[in-house]
């Protein structure tokens, strides 16, 4: 029996705020949210967000305001994010591992006034709240060697009625922190439009990746400051399913939850399934109730990827999005991963339905098949914008709508899109242009490499020349000369003609 949401149920959801209060309605007593042992049903987690909500309130937020999030996932922070949109207010989470200076800078760009730390953070937080301007209230999320309120008498001390305000489905709902490569990060505003309605046509599509089974379970393990944590546990809570949040990410924990909870369906990094595969008893857990296995945020070496279907056994897509794009745009299915390997798992996929895939050059004219240029997307999935920073959003978004993702790739006469690189990574070598990621690609399979990450460096007679940075499996020495010859053989064309070091 299903319980993935039909898209007429879309309608009874103009804003995330109504997800909790739909599925109370619908299937309050099945549970919501398990986190170390404790659960909460749907009917509770929209009782204890109006809760929430009502101290929002007393505490002075309203609609428009920001509230920050600064800790290791919890399934308290949906709870705040929840009654944070009821009252048409945006929540801004902050990657736990980041310095106090940093957390700073965000608190004062997002001008929050009430900051909601992680019992891990408080020191941290505490620092950054001296440093910035906004000098945010402090609660935190557990008891602990601290002064501040704790959350759940702070939640607990008002009603649990619903405030029911009116909240437009365009307003800003949540701001995510890009990391950057130069610069400070820049907040990506997303709407609760931008994730209902890219989800209602995936709806619509009836793609059996995406449905879920009544009993189901979903695993939440990404760090919930990225839209692969966040993003993909609202996935799980629009559907109706129950969703297992990890505090963090831990390999061996990983293995355990999937076997003692019988998930059905997850989204890791490449990074995280390879350090679950490479665990010990990684080849003695049942995955039999895994069907699908969801990926992206970085490129899969095709090898590590055969290898994750070894052990797992399940359906793998493959998903390529960016915050600015609340996620998932493209999609690689299940039946074109093929455990002998064949070209089209090189590739991100096909657009998400609703979505539209371009190839730009550099004046933005459209390319046509297998001509490489920038990738551009277009759909109601689409950011709002930039934070206060509005000369980036115009960058980024063209007055038709098309958002340049800043990644270099093609798309082929099967509408499959391949990216290459981000354009500004791109090595050139003897005026060749050569992408990192492809080559990762190639010497990622040697059977003496773990792990690699390639870099262009500068060369009197090429200009750049290729150096790939190896860490090899235990037991092995490398030999420079036959990985650079074991790579030559799996690039096509330029690749193989380029200078290259070790």
């Amino acid at each position: 029996m299903t319980a993935s949401l039909q898209p007429e149920e879309f309608d009874l959801m103009t804003s995330l705020g109504d997800v909790p209060r739909h599925h109370a309605r619908t299937r309050g007593d099945k549970v919501a949210l398990s986190f170390e042992g404790r659960e909460t049903t749907f009917a509770a987690l929209d009782a204890n967000s109006n809760r929430t909500s009502a101290a929002l309130t007393a505490a002075g937020v309203k609609a428009g305001d920001r509230v920050c999030y600064f800790g290791k996932n919890s399934d308290h922070y949906f709870e705040l994010l929840f009654a944070v949109m009821k009252l048409g207010a945006v929540i801004a989470p902050i990657g736990w591992r980041l310095s106090a200076e940093e957390v700073a800078y965000i608190i004062d760009d997002a001008q929050c006034g009430l900051l909601f730390v992680g019992a891990e953070c408080v020191e941290v937080a505490e620092a950054a709240a001296a440093q910035s301007a906004s000098r945010p209230a402090i609660i935190v999320m557990e008891s602990g060697a601290h002064a501040h309120p704790v959350f759940e008498a702070w939640r607990d001390a008002h009603p649990a009625e619903d405030l029911n305000v009116a909240v437009a489905p365009e307003a800003t709902a949540l701001i995510l922190y890009t990391s950057g490569t130069t610069g400070r990060p820049k907040g990506v505003m997303l709407t609760s439009a931008n994730i209902l309605r890219s989800r209602r046509k995936l709806a619509e599509a009836s793609m059996g990746w995406n449905e879920w089974k009544q009993g189901e379970v979903s695993y939440c393990a990404m760090p919930v400051a990225h839209i692969g944590g966040t993003g993909w546990c609202l996935v799980g809570l629009v559907n109706g399913v129950k969703n297992v949040v990890a505090r963090d990410f831990n390999p061996m924990g990983a293995l355990e939850v999937i076997q003692r909870e019988r998930v059905a369906k997850m989204f890791m990094v490449p990074a995280a399934l390879q350090f679950v595969i490479r665990t010990p008893r990684a080849r003695e857990i049942d995955y039999s109730s895994l069907t699908h296995i969801l990926y992206g945020a970085s490129p899969m070496p095709v090898d590590l990827l055969r290898e994750c279907m070894d052990v797992f056994g399940c359906g793998f897509v493959q998903q390529y999005g960016m915050t600015e794009t609340t996620g998932t745009v493209t999609y690689l299915p299940p039946e074109d991963h093929d455990p002998k390997g064949n070209d089209r798992m090189r590739s991100a996929g096909l657009p998400m339905p609703g979505v539209e895939m371009a190839i730009l050059d550099a004046q933005g004219k459209r390319l046509g098949p297998n001509e490489t240029g920038e990738i551009a997307t277009r759909s109601a999935a689409n950011m709002k914008g930039y934070w206060r920073t509005d000369e980036a959003t115009a960058t980024t978004i063209d007055g038709d709508g098309w958002l340049r993702t800043g990644d270099a790739g093609y798309i082929d006469q099967d509408g499959y899109i391949f990216i290459q690189d981000r354009i500004k990574d791109m090595i050139i070598t003897g005026g060749e242009n050569v992408y990192p990621a492809e080559v990762e690609n190639a010497v990622h399979g040697h059977p003496h490499v773990a792990e690699v990450a390639v870099i262009g460096v500068p060369d009197e007679t090429w200009g750049e020349s290729v150096k790939a940075i190896v860490v090899p499996k235990p037991g092995v020495t490398p030999d420079a000369a036959d990985i650079i010859a074991f790579a030559r053989s799996r690039i096509a064309h330029f690749s193989r003609r380029v200078a290259w070091n070790f």
